[in-house]
C-alpha cells in the first residue's frame, strides 16, 4: 500500500503536470487513472490551516463525548443510514478516482458500511466500565475499569480502497468517542469529500468528522498538529517516516503497511474453488489490494491442475477502464514501474511467465501477469508488488508451503485451502501474521467482529471488532475502597503483627 508524506515522485506526464501546478498554487487536482483528465481541484491544507481543523476537532470532541454511547450510536447509524441510501453515488466517485469497476466500488461501500454499523452498535458493550476482580490482597476494594476517548484522531488514508479502509480508523474512532481529522490520499481526495459533506448533512454545527485535503506536506502537518493518536495506512518505508515524526510528541501510532499474503493450496483442496478465490485474491482491483494473494504455495500432487486451471481463469479476465472491464487501471501511476520490475527479477532469476510478462505492463493498464517457480529470494516474492501479478510455486509438502509463507518480513494475512478444516486450523496456528481465512480469500475483512492488522513489515496496532475500539481509546483504572482493611500494610507506621499475617498469607497463598 503506498501513502506518502512527501510529494510524489514523477510518474508520467499526467500526474507530474499535477504535482507542478500544486507546487505553483494553493490547489492541487484529482485526476482520472483511466485517461489522465482533471476530475476537480481540492485545497492544499497547509500548517496552519490543519492546526486550525484540529482545534476545531478538540472543541467538537468534548460535545461529542457528552453525547455518550447511546447519543453517538444515534448519531453514527445516522450517518450510516445517509452513506447507505446514496450508496450508488459514492460508489461512482470511488470507480472515477481509483479507475474500479463501480461493482467493487459498490462492495467497498457495502462492506465499509458494515463496520460503521458494528462500531456504532457495540462500543458501548466493549468500552462501558465494569468491574474486574480485585483479589483476596485487595478484596476491601472495588475495582473498575473504564475506557476514555483519546481526544482527536489524525487519519492518513490510501487510495486503493478509499472508504473501506480508513474506515476502519474513523468509525472505531467515533464510535469510541473521539473526534476524527482525516487526510485522504490526493489520489482520492473526492471520496473524502463527499463523506464529509455526508456527515455535515446531519451534524452541520458540529465538526467531529472534518477532512483536510492537500498532498505529502499535509499529511505530516497532520500528524504534527498535536492529535491524540494517528492512524496511518501506507508502505512500511512511509510508516517509518511517520513513526519518527510521532516520536517527537510521543504520539501514539496504528499502522497499516500493507503485505506479501500467501495461499496455501493443499492436496486435498477443492481446486475449482480454491482458483476462483485466488483469481480474485490476485488480480481483483487490479492487485492493489493490502491483504490480496501475491504468492501461492501449491502441493505437488495438484500443482499443475491448480495452475492449468488458473492460467484458464485469468486468461478470461479484461482489464480495461470500462464498466465491463474485469478490474481497471493502476491507480498511482509510478506503481507501473514496481509490477514492471518484479516481472523482470522473477525472469532474471530463473522463473517463467506461465501468462504474460514484461509485455504486459502498459503505461495505464497491467494485464494479468501469473509467474511460476519463482526464487524465494526474488522481489516478486519477497516485496509488495501490488499488481495484477501472481507467483505460483510447487512445494513438496504442507510443511515447506508454511515455511515460505513465513519466509517474508511481512505478516498481514493469509489464505488455506484445504478439505479438512481441523488440518487447515493448526496450519492457520503456524503462520506469522495477523489474520488467516481457511477455504475463503479476505474472509476476515468483511467480518467487523475480528480485528484487522499484521505484525513486522505490515504494521502493528488493530482496527475493526472490540480490539480496533480499544485502539482508540484509553483504559483508566478507578478503585474505590469498601472498608478499611483489616491489614495495615500501607502506612508508615506498619504493625509487626500484620507483616507477619501477610508473610504468612504469601506463603500459603502462591509458595505451596
Amino acid at each position: 500500500m503506498t501513502q506518502n508524506l512527501t510529494r510524489p515522485k514523477k510518474a508520467n506526464a499526467a500526474s507530474d503536470k499535477n504535482s507542478a501546478a500544486a507546487a505553483k498554487s494553493d490547489t492541487f487536482a484529482s485526476l482520472d487513472p483511466r485517461n489522465g483528465e482533471v476530475i476537480a481541484e481540492y485545497p492544499i491544507a497547509d500548517e496552519a490551516a490543519v492546526r486550525e481543523a484540529v482545534e476545531r476537532a478538540r472543541v467538537a470532541a468534548r460535545w461529542w463525548e457528552a453525547q455518550g454511547f447511546r447519543g453517538r450510536r444515534d448519531w453514527l447509524l445516522e450517518f450510516k443510514k445517509a452513506i447507505a441510501s446514496d450508496a450508488a453515488s459514492l460508489s461512482s466517485v470511488i470507480s472515477k478516482e481509483t479507475g474500479k469497476p463501480y461493482g467493487d466500488a459498490f462492495l467497498e461501500v457495502m462492506l465499509a458500511v458494515e463496520h460503521l454499523d458494528w462500531a456504532a452498535k457495540n462500543a458501548k458493550k466493549v468500552l462501558k466500565p465494569r468491574k474486574v476482580p480485585s483479589g483476596v490482597a485487595s478484596f476491601n476494594q472495588s475495582a473498575i475499569l473504564e475506557y476514555k476517548p483519546l481526544g482527536v484522531i489524525g487519519v492518513i488514508g490510501p487510495w486503493n480502497y478509499p472508504v473501506y479502509t480508513p474506515m476502519g480508523s474513523i468509525a472505531y474512532s467515533l464510535a469510541a468517542g473521539n473526534a476524527v481529522v482525516f487526510k485522504p490520499s490526493e489520489l482520492t481526495p473526492g471520496v473524502a469529500k463527499w463523506l464529509e459533506d455526508k456527515w455535515n448533512s446531519i451534524a452541520p454545527t458540529q465538526p467531529v468528522f472534518q477532512v483536510i485535503t492537500g498532498l505529502g506536506e499535509t499529511g505530516s502537518a497532520l500528524v504534527r498538529s498535536g492529535v491524540d493518536k494517528v492512524a496511518f495506512t501506507g508502505s512500511g518505508p512511509t510508516a517509518r517516516k511517520v513513526m519518527a515524526v510521532c516520536a517527537e510528541s510521543l504520539t501514539p501510532l496504528v499502522a497499516e503497511c500493507g503485505g506479501k499474503d500467501a495461499m496455501i493450496v493443499a492436496a486435498d483442496a477443492n481446486i475449482d474453488e480454491a482458483v476462483e478465490f485466488a483469481a480474485f485474491g490476485a488480480f481483483g482491483n487490479a492487485g492493489q489490494t493490502c491483504a490480496g494473494v501475491e504468492r501461492i504455495y501449491v502441493e505437488e500432487p495438484v500443482y499443475q491442475e491448480f495452475l492449468d486451471k488458473l492460467t484458464a481463469t485469468v486468461k478470461r479476465a479484461k482489464p480495461g477502464g470500462d464498466e465491463n472491464s474485469t478490474y481497471g487501471p493502476m491507480t498511482l501511476p509510478r506503481q507501473v514501474d514496481i509490477v514492471r520490475s518484479h516481472i523482470e527479477d522473477a525472469l532474471k532469476s530463473g522463473g517463467k511467465a506461465v501468462l504474460g510478462g514484461v509485455e504486459s505492463v502498459g503505461e495505464r493498464v497491467v494485464e494479468p501477469v501469473i509467474l511460476a517457480d519463482v526464487p524465494e529470494t526474488s522481489a516478486a516474492v519477497c516485496e509488495e508488488t501490488f499488481g495484477p501479478t501472481v507467483v505460483v510455486n510447487k512445494v513438496r509438502d504442507l510443511d515447506e508451503a508454511v515455511e515460505r509463507a513465513n519466509g517474508t518480513n511481512y505478516g498481514l494475512g493469509a489464505s488455506i485451502f484445504t478439505r479438512n478444516k481441523k488440518k487447515g486450523r493448526q496450519l492457520a496456528e503456524r503462520l506469522r501474521n495477523g489474520m488467516v481465512s481457511v477455504n475463503s480469500v479476505l474472509g476476515f475483512a468483511a467480518i467487523a467482529a475480528l480485528p484487522f492488522g499484521g505484525i513486522g513489515e505490515s504494521g502493528f496496532g488493530r482496527i475493526h471488532g472490540a480490539d480496533g475500539l480499544r485502539e482508540f481509546s484509553r483504559p483508566k483504572s478507578v478503585t474505590v475502597a469498601k472498608f478499611s482493611s483489616p491489614l495495615k500494610l500501607m502506612s508508615l507506621e506498619r504493625p509487626e503483627r500484620d507483616l507477619k499475617i501477610s508473610q504468612a498469607m504469601l506463603k500459603f497463598m502462591h509458595g505451596r
